[in-house]
């Protein structure tokens, strides 16, 4: 993921209105959304080069997305993909505090991430660049490939777009879906400025991005009912052009012995 905005605890229905995009290569090989053969209690993507997920949710209602951070680091190839850390914590269900927690110490085994892990009823962040861990509170938040809330154009109008639709009671699926296909560049004097020069600046700054090799690859909305009903919704692109949606919609199910 490298765009999303989200509201946490504030919605009179809604714990949870998520909306957010996943730009990647056009060529690196990835699955789309469904529940899992080998986690049949996971549906997410998946990247078919390293196995793991930008985002996803379970079927108790654990949900994880992550973004890569855009800095002067050198990427390594040799460590263990990002995407991991959405599949181990979708696959295994912990409690996302102390999991995160062992994350934090172990955060130069990945390249810089941002990483969420939610509950129905719980919120965290991490950033490797930063290396604490924080609980959420209820609120508004943007995300993009820098740290949480940092004000970027296209972060500060999705999070913008998202509170008027909250406001207007108009978080539906296809209206977070068209908030997600928002092409717009921000104006040069908007650019932020992270060191890959201002034309790639410029092409990055869309909430969709429609590149030559580069791009929108999905966009994804979550929406957790406080009934316990989840609605995980997903399109799929190719060169920019809209390919497919998939719709899923569930109860959440307590571990045995345990309240929903």
């Amino acid at each position: 993921m490298c765009l999303l905005v989200f509201q946490y605890d504030q919605h009179p229905d809604y714990s949870l209105v998520f909306a957010g995009n996943r730009d990647e290569f056009y060529d690196r090989p990835a699955d789309p959304a469904t529940f899992w053969d080998d986690a049949p209690h996971v549906l997410a993507g998946r990247d078919r080069t390293a196995g793991g997920t930008w985002m996803g949710v379970t079927r108790r209602g654990h949900w994880g997305v992550v973004t890569n951070i855009r800095d002067q680091h050198p990427r390594r190839e040799e460590v263990r993909s990002r995407g991991m850390l959405v599949a181990d914590y979708l696959r295994d269900e912990p409690a996302p505090r102390p999991y995160l927690d062992r994350i934090a110490a172990e955060a130069d085994r990945y390249n810089g991430f941002n990483l969420l892990l939610g509950t129905p009823t719980s919120l965290y962040y991490l950033s490797n660049r930063e290396g604490t861990v924080h609980a959420l509170d209820a609120g508004l938040y943007g995300l993009s490939n820098d740290h949480l809330d940092t004000p970027w154009p296209k972060v500060e109008r999705a999070k913008s777009t998202l509170r008027d639709r909250v406001q207007a009671d108009d978080v539906s699926p296809e209206s977070l879906l068209t908030l997600l296909e928002d092409r717009r560049p921000a104006p040069n004097e908007e650019l932020p400025d992270t060191g890959i020069g201002r034309k790639r600046e410029r092409m990055l700054s869309p909430i969709f991005i429609d590149g030559e090799k580069y791009g929108t690859r999905a966009s994804t909305v979550l929406l957790i009912h406080r009934s316990g009903t989840v609605t995980f919704v997903e399109r799929s692109f190719t060169n920019g052009a809209p390919e497919n949606t998939r719709r899923f919609s569930f109860d959440v199910t307590a571990r045995p012995g345990t309240p929903r």
